[in-house]
């Protein structure tokens, strides 16, 4: 296995490529459609509600009104990661049994090789309580985690270092999320699927970080969920399967 952060990265691109293909644009066009209303439900909410909020919890009359300009863009930055990861699991749990067919298809072409037909899409229907399980797992896997994180923008000297740290966690985790697609296939549980991407960290993390900056450009992230499914499945079949 090429363990390095490039190789993941490179794969995250592959994805985006591969999602143009014409054989699979049937089986990308739910995840789509998913990730805009997505998106789209995200910015409403973010521009509606948002002014609401900081007013609610930073009041003229209170004694942390003096301090707005500090707690105003730190309280902002929480606020929008946290929703904007809720909303991301939530669009990966609704598409979750289209995203599990996208990724036997990018398989198939990748490898041509039909998957055993215990696993795939079809099973992946049938054992849909289990899906959503492993999901609500990975949310609270990224919760626990997230909140000590989160904490860290909050203690003076410490803050600084909280972005970085806040930016690498993310891109496990978007690993973690769209990996989960071609091994959920192979009926590769979390337990172990969190085990091999620790095996070819670097691997993860350079993916991770080609879907967080495909979620950052405006346009394209409307594309990064299928694209992420597209690239997770190259990633296991040239580096994870046999590595």
């Amino acid at each position: 296995m090429k363990n390095n952060p490039a190789t993941g990265f490179r794969h995250a691109l592959t994805g985006l490529r591969l999602i143009f293909r014409r054989e699979l644009r049937p089986f990308v066009i739910v995840p789509l459609l998913v990730n805009i209303l997505v998106f789209g439900v995200l910015i409403w909410v973010g521009s509606q509600g948002f002014s609401t909020l900081i007013e609610r919890f930073l009041p003229e009359d209170s004694w942390l009104s003096h301090l707005s300009w500090l707690l105003w863009p730190l309280f902002a930055l929480a606020i929008v990661l946290v929703v904007f990861y809720t909303f991301t699991a939530v669009a990966n749990l609704i598409a979750a049994p289209f995203n599990g067919l996208l990724a036997e298809k990018v398989e198939v072409m990748l490898s041509g090789k039909v998957p055993d037909p215990t696993s795939g899409w079809k099973e992946t229907f049938k054992e849909l309580l289990p899906s959503l399980f492993s999901e609500l797992r990975k949310l609270l896997y990224f919760v626990l985690r997230a909140i000590p994180l989160l904490i860290l923008f909050l203690i003076p000297g410490v803050n600084i270092i909280a972005p970085f740290l806040w930016l690498a966690f993310s891109a496990w985790y978007l690993s973690l999320e769209y990996m989960d697609f071609p091994m959920g296939n192979h009926g590769i549980l979390f337990k172990d699927q969190h085990q091999r991407m620790k095996n070819g960290r670097l691997n993860a993390m350079g993916f991770g970080g080609g879907v967080m900056l495909m979620m950052a450009v405006p346009g394209l992230n409307f594309l990064a969920m299928p694209a992420g499914v597209a690239g997770a499945t190259a990633l296991w079949c040239k580096e994870v399967k046999n590595g």
